[in-house]
């Protein structure tokens, strides 16, 4: 529902966005797509495959490794974990709408 709901905000903000219900999913739209995005924005916590081993297996792909990578999460210690992870950036669940459009506008802005 998280999903869906930051889906539609970028929509409504010019922004083309796509989700996947859990990391092999959105692997398999990555290496499957004609355009990188970007910028992915990572939660944690999915099924089948969740964020540290998304973020793994993004890495071990050269096509996949540039994008950078926004990382948001209920944990308490989400700063800390995205540090271990080397993203580009962190938020904090709730969403702050206004910080995230801030990353998405500058991170896509210099690619």
């Amino acid at each position: 529902m998280i999903r869906d709901s930051v889906i539609e905000f970028l929509d409504d903000q010019g922004f083309e966005a796509f989700g996947a219900s859990d990391g092999k999913e959105a692997l398999d739209k990555l290496t499957n797509g004609e355009q990188l995005p970007c910028l992915i924005l990572l939660d944690l916590m999915m099924p089948i495959m969740d964020g540290r081993a998304f973020r793994e297996k993004q890495l071990q792909n050269p096509a996949l490794a540039e994008i950078p990578v926004v990382v948001f999460s209920a944990y308490q210690d989400v700063a800390a974990t995205a540090n271990e992870l080397g993203v580009a950036d962190y938020l904090a669940k709730p969403v702050d709408l206004t910080r995230l459009l801030r990353i998405i506008r500058q991170s896509c802005l210099r690619r």
